[in-house]
């Protein structure tokens, strides 16, 4: 492959034509608003100039909704020999693409599986998807030559090719990526006129919870209209875990102690059912998930006290496997989590006193 169209420059768009031109292929940058592309151009993403004959693949970067329209559009015009999209959503754009009479021999649907709370061009990373799952969702009669287009498009990028049923994507994406966002809104938004002492008393637990809840609105409005259906079924099932737990802490507050005990075992119940399904959770690489010890060291909040922090962790010759910063409200000093192997966690401890670093236990 050694040329790529790219309609929709938003921030899947632009970072997927970041990181193929970083790989020296030529890309052609379209969206319905000029000044974003002409934003990903000047980011080096490409060119907003238009190929002399068809590119090797053209990937449409827009909104479920218009994925029909635009690549109708796309093939009227030869864009391309190859076409795929990168919606969040699979089914619905496959059918309006079916009743739009679309070419599906040279089409294949696809979604990377990376995102951040920011949109747009200039959130857009040439790394966003390395080591990321990518579904795609051929067609019955998607060819070959299409089907490699789109796993050299995988490759190139960095990512992880993962083939699926275009409705089995959407119920997976609903439980995974879609709920989640939602929840963690719902979440934030009773911070929304909370009292300004306890929203002071902010920490991880809650920043970690409420991170997506930064997202756009209107990206997301697009996202969950195509997938309504699904998603409204897990936060269904959702609530009604949820009445049972609020009856259960009910039952704790003032319920006899026959059913504080049955409100008990409710609460244990369902944090005991949260573990089970946080440890299913991939680990790092996509391998299956590993305990780690976490070591916790207290940094000034002064420029290179990280990175002096790593790099001793380094002599010491222990790698670091994942990194999380607390930081401190009302204090010029932070805690780095670091995640490492059990085997090294004591020794690390030890040595990164001896340094004179503080270490909390």
């Amino acid at each position: 492959m050694r040329s790529v169209a790219v309609v929709g420059t938003g921030l899947i768009g632009t970072s997927a034509a970041l990181a193929l031109s970083g790989r020296g292929l030529s890309v052609y940058l379209e969206d319905a608003d000029p000044d974003a592309a002409r934003t990903a151009a000047a980011l080096g993403a490409g060119t907003t100039e238009l190929p002399a004959g068809p590119v090797d693949l053209a990937i449409v970067a827009v909104p479920p909704a218009l994925v029909g329209k635009v690549l109708a559009d796309c093939q009227r015009r030869g864009l391309a020999r190859c076409y795929t999209d990168v919606a969040s959503v699979k089914a619905g754009p496959r059918a309006e693409i079916t009743t739009l009479g679309c070419d599906t021999v040279h089409y294949i649907g696809s979604h990377p599986m990376a995102g951040r709370e920011q949109s747009g061009p200039l959130a857009a990373r040439a790394d966003l998807f390395e080591g990321r799952p990518w579904v795609l969702t051929p067609t019955a009669d998607t060819d070959t030559d299409t089907l490699n287009a789109a796993l050299e498009l995988v490759a190139l990028c960095g990512g992880m090719p993962v083939v699926m049923d275009a409705a089995a994507h959407d119920r997976a994406v609903a439980l995974v990526s879609h709920a989640p966002q939602l929840f963690s809104s719902l979440v934030a938004a009773r911070l929304e006129h909370a009292d300004e002492t306890a929203v002071r008393l902010s920490g991880q637990g809650v920043r970690d919870v409420t991170r997506i809840a930064a997202s756009d609105p209107r990206m997301w409005l697009d996202i969950l209209s195509a997938n309504a259906g699904v998603v409204a079924d897990i936060l269904e099932e959702l609530a009604v875990d949820l009445g049972a737990t609020v009856a259960a802490l009910r039952s704790l507050e003032t319920g006899d102690e026959e059913q504080r005990q049955a409100g008990s075992a409710g609460i244990e119940a369902v944090i005991r059912r949260g573990n089970q399904g946080q440890a299913r959770i991939p680990g790092k690489h996509g391998a299956p998930p590993t305990r780690y010890e976490t070591v916790i060291v207290v940094i000034g909040d002064q420029p290179g006290e990280l990175g002096r922090l790593f790099s001793e962790v380094a002599q010491i010759g222990v790698n670091i496997e994942d990194v999380a910063i607390e930081h401190s409200t009302g204090q010029r000093v932070g805690l780095a989590q670091l995640s490492v192997a059990p085997s090294t966690a004591k020794m690390l401890v030890a040595a990164l006193r001896g340094r004179g670093w503080n270490i909390r236990d």
